[in-house]
């Protein structure tokens, strides 16, 4: 697996494009998962647990989109 590097300044335009449309996304998830977690109290095992994972998954999944979408503006196929 290709290691991106940790500045954003080093990204080719691509990589820039998609990090650039993942910095909102990831923004509302770690909001959201900030609330879950202090909504949990001293239980963060069991349904916060679930719920944290919950909100991991969603994160992944919007990530592809936001992937996907950009490579369909440049003319490449889904699920190619």
């Amino acid at each position: 697996m290709k290691r991106l590097p940790a500045d954003p300044t080093e990204l080719n335009e691509d990589e820039q494009r998609i990090y650039e449309r993942l910095e909102e996304v990831f923004e509302e998830e770690r909001r959201r998962m900030a609330q879950a977690l202090a909504g949990a109290g001293s239980q963060l095992f069991g349904r916060a647990e679930f719920e944290l994972r919950d909100q991991v998954h969603r994160l992944g999944a919007r990530a592809l989109e936001a992937a996907a979408d950009e490579r369909q503006k440049k003319g490449w196929i889904r699920g190619s």
